[in-house]
């Protein structure tokens, strides 16, 4: 009697091979996949005739929107870092998925969950620990295992695919490409190498030679630190990043590569695409400069730095993750209003701020006027810098 188990589904080339692998192995395969927004409605179509193809004995398909937003976008903005102040987290949707997966065990009766992790890449360790933090499941994890035997494992995925009648697309033969609501990542062929990316390594962001002449500009209203609205529209948060991953991708907004320090040790270098987060990012930040405490500007990034590293390596579900999620949310409190974003083309940026919350001195302006006479800028001076002073009179050369 062959036993269920639930594959994460992306109808890659990896979580395609785990179908057929798995069967052989006396599995029903029941898949799951988490729409996290990268894909239209043709390419989930695609997806569901791919499992159905492979003879999966179920699939589903899941809207992960919402879940996204709530789960990470609001946070992941709120903290306003990148990871090793780059990348985006662009792969956090592997935390809704496993979500997915296990609601889906659940609703079988079984305790066996499956992915097409590598066992090369950081996001079997999201998968796992995302996994054995909601219980005790027994994680199979096809790729890994036969990289025990295999070393050129796409090639061998792609021949076992083959081999049995089963077709490989033609850009999942060169690189390993993931899309979701957050962007776009791409590794893999040339990238891995730390050569120039060909042109196949290209998502949402249109190169500068297809770049509008116009001059892009949008209006961002927020909310306690939330996106709430686009030029005065209110959107639910999954549409609002969505409409601006198209907005800013015209314009090649949110591309860059990146080489990081993984998980498990090796360099990583990926090239990602992330126009609306990055968008995002630059209006929040501009927002909280303005509003916050200069103590809040100067003590948030480092306290930051920490949840994207949790979130980065896995701990998603650790209680510390949680304690700093209190902090970013009291730190939001009188971060509203809205803020203009411009670009030409490749940069954006917050031109205007408008907020009741400004820290704006109504007598003074920096470096224009004060409310405070000469006497009270040398004191200040003075005092301010009294234990450089003295240092330098007491150990006169």
């Amino acid at each position: 009697m062959s036993q269920d188990i639930v594959l994460a589904f992306s109808g890659g080339l990896d979580t395609s091979f785990c179908v057929p692998y798995l069967r052989e192995q006396g599995h029903a395969v029941h898949t799951v996949f988490a729409d996290t927004g990268g894909v239209d409605a043709e390419e989930r179509a695609t997806i569901e005739a791919r499992a159905a193809e492979l003879g999966v004995a179920s699939h589903r398909t899941v809207d992960g929107g919402p879940a996204i937003w709530d789960g990470f976008v609001k946070p992941f903005v709120w903290a306003g870092e990148g990871y090793q102040g780059q990348y985006p987290l662009l792969v956090s949707d592997r935390y809704l998925i496993v979500d997915a997966a296990l609601k889906r065990a659940a609703e079988l009766g079984t305790r066996a969950i499956a992915h097409g992790c590598t066992g090369m890449g950081n996001d079997q360790v999201r998968f796992d620990l995302a996994v054995k933090a909601q219980g005790d499941y027994r994680i199979v994890a096809p790729i890994r295992e036969i990289q025990k035997e295999h070393t050129q494992t796409r090639a061998y995925e792609q021949q076992y695919l083959e081999q049995r009648g089963f077709g490989v697309r033609a850009r999942q033969k060169h690189y390993t490409i993931n899309e979701n609501l957050l962007g776009v990542t791409m590794s893999g062929g040339e990238i891995d190498q730390w050569q120039a990316p060909g042109e196949g390594a290209r998502g949402w962001c249109k190169p500068r030679s297809e770049w509008p002449a116009r001059t892009l500009r949008v209006t961002l209203g927020f909310a306690q630190g939330e996106a709430v609205s686009i030029d005065g529209e209110k959107l639910p948060g999954a549409r609002l990043l969505a409409r601006l991953n198209t907005l800013f991708a015209a314009y090649g907004v949110g591309r860059g590569m990146y080489t990081g320090d993984t998980t498990i040790g090796l360099k990583g270098r990926i090239v990602f695409e992330a126009p609306g987060l990055i968008a995002l990012l630059a209006a929040h930040r501009a927002l909280e400069e303005a509003v916050l405490s200069k103590q809040q500007n100067r003590f948030k990034p480092e306290l930051a730095r920490k949840w994207v590293e949790l979130v980065y390596e896995g701990f998603f579900h650790d209680p510390l993750k949680t304690d700093l999620e209190a902090f970013l949310a009291s730190s939001q409190r009188m971060v509203n209003g809205e803020v203009v974003l411009e670009t030409d083309g490749g940069q954006v940026t917050a031109v205007a701020v408008r907020s009741p919350h400004i820290l704006n001195a109504k007598g003074a302006t920096y470096a224009q006027s004060a409310d405070w006479g000469v006497e009270e800028a040398e004191g200040f001076i003075k005092l301010f810098g009294m234990s450089s002073t003295l240092w330098a009179e007491v150990n006169k050369p």
